[in-house]
């Protein structure tokens, strides 16, 4: 009888997956992201590139001295600087890890790095021996090691082992490999690697040609013992191998996978909601296991079979990925309990305050709209739990005027400090044209829409608007989001939390420069 063998989630949403363009995300939003990580169960968190940047650093130092449960872990390229700034931030972790990364591929050699392969040896022995002067748990990387010379790839190996590399990560870094080969690869590092029992293997898999997943899943059939993988599967380029696909693919199909993980599979909708909510990449509606089309059927044939046996057409149960028994919830008369028990089941946990300011907007939400879906319910816990906590501006009220074919005319009100501020603006293209000009005027922020989605958060011609907006403001950009039954309103929100973010980084950047 074979042993169920246990495999680790290493989670890179808040290094590789904030490279996505235009997912950057706050010092708050990382940390919200990261006890949703914990909560979930993931083994390691690669928390951030602390010498990217100052926010790097900040982030990373604030999960390793808050968080407990998983490991944290830092990304250092092979070099003294890199590592010893890792170590900085990662320092008061209770469970530290250094990953150290430096490419072996004969094209980054030659026409990046411009090293030889004894170079790039000594190097990446360097790195590890300096990672592991800091700490025991060190993981390294040869950066694009599916189109690494596999004699080549032995040898870079067994030498970073030997320095003390307690993990050793194999990157398909441009997502080229195939399944197959992603196989040979693995079982050629434990077939000749002498010293290869003295470490965990790893792949860390981009999804360039949509393969990401089956390749990790090959990997662990060949001796892996640890995926990297992003929520979402978010990541630069077509983005990572999806942590909640790898995972059900594995528990789904045991009979195969004779794998088993610690993730808590019914925080997998939960956390999905909230990494699409902060990084405004929205999940595709027939994502598999999280997306909004996962476990819908509309073909008679379909709608038969799973009336006559759920199993006919479904080969997971919703429930257990996150997703409620039932959709319509509640109403205007339903009390804080039944909200903060229906919030529980959709994998939310909250605290006093945060359930207090929860159900104000549910009620506000109660008074416009007859039924009140789980949608509405998450997105209505996603803005408050979330919600700038920094805020300059707020709105008081509007009033549009529409006439066919004559520009829109707003009369908008903010308030900053109990001071009210009003303007009446008659240019734009439309009412939310006008909107985002007229906040431009109140606030003085200069800034321009590079990006505006709107989408419904549940079913009906009165569910809620999400709109999420990108502002562009001295050559940076800025994520501005909210929800109401008038997307008006909720435009004017969104750009309102784009000025406030925008006005808060100005602030922090003045503060740090007068120190």
């Amino acid at each position: 009888m074979s042993v169920t063998k246990q495999v680790t989630i290493f989670d890179t949403t808040l290094r590789d997956g904030e490279q996505s363009p235009g997912a950057s995300m706050n010092l708050q939003e990382k940390l919200e992201i990261a006890q949703a990580l914990i909560d979930l169960g993931v083994n390691v968190i690669e928390a951030g590139f602390p010498i990217a940047s100052p926010g790097d650093f900040e982030a990373v130092q604030q999960i390793a001295s808050n968080f407990r449960g998983a490991q944290i872990c830092g990304l250092a390229r092979s070099n003294d600087k890199d590592i010893d700034r890792a170590w900085e931030a990662l320092k008061q972790s209770q469970d530290p890890r250094i990953h150290v990364f430096l490419a072996t591929s004969a094209i980054h050699r030659e026409f990046k790095l411009k090293m030889t392969p004894d170079e790039i040896i000594a190097r990446a022995v360097a790195g590890v021996q300096r990672a592991k002067s800091y700490c025991d748990n060190i993981e390294f990387s040869p950066e694009d090691a599916a189109r690494t010379e596999p004699d080549f790839l032995c040898r870079v190996v067994e030498a970073v082992i030997a320095a003390g590399a307690t993990t050793v990560n194999i990157p398909d870094t441009v997502g080229y490999a195939t399944p197959g080969q992603m196989g040979r690869v693995i079982k050629n590092l434990v077939d000749r690697v002498p010293n290869i029992d003295q470490s965990v293997i790893s792949v860390h898999c981009h999804n360039d040609l949509g393969l990401a997943v089956a390749n990790s899943l090959a990997a662990v059939q060949n001796g892996a013992g640890q995926i990297e993988c992003t929520v979402n599967g978010i990541g630069e380029r077509a983005g990572n191998c999806s942590l909640e696909e790898v995972v059900m693919a594995m528990r789904t199909r045991s009979d195969v996978y004779d794998y088993e993980t610690t993730i808590n599979s019914k925080r997998l909708v939960p956390t999905s909601r909230l990494v699409s909510s902060i990084t405004g990449l929205e999940v595709q509606r027939n994502k598999a296991v999280v997306g909004r089309n996962a476990f819908a059927h509309e073909a008679g044939i379909h709608q038969d079979g799973m009336l006559k046996e759920r199993t006919t057409y479904e080969i997971m149960r919703p429930e257990d990925v996150g997703f409620a028994d039932t959709d319509l919830v509640l109403g205007k008369h339903s009390g804080r309990a039944a909200l903060a028990d229906r919030a529980k089941q959709l994998g939310f946990t909250l605290t006093g305050e945060q359930l207090q300011s929860v159900f104000e907007e549910f009620k506000k939400l109660a008074d416009r709209k007859k039924e009140i879906f789980d949608g509405d319910i998450a997105a209505l816990i996603d803005h408050e739990i979330l919600g700038i906590s920094e805020e300059e501006w707020s709105l008081v009220s509007f009033k549009v005027n529409l006439d066919y074919q004559m520009p829109p005319k707003i009369l908008l009100t903010l308030e900053k400090g109990g001071e009210e501020t009003t303007v009446e603006q008659a240019e734009g293209s439309g009412p939310v044209d006008a909107a985002f000009l007229a906040v431009k005027q109140i606030t003085g922020v200069e800034m321009s829409c590079k990006e505006f989605h709107v989408r419904s958060t549940s079913l009906g011609y009165d569910a809620p608007g999400e709109i999420t907006l990108e502002a562009e403001h001295a050559g940076q950009i800025y994520r501005g989001r909210a929800i109401s039954t008038d997307c008006v309103e909720a435009s004017i929100k969104a750009v309102l939390n784009a000025a406030n973010r925008i006005l808060a980084a100005n602030r922090k950047s003045v503060n740090a420069s007068e120190n």
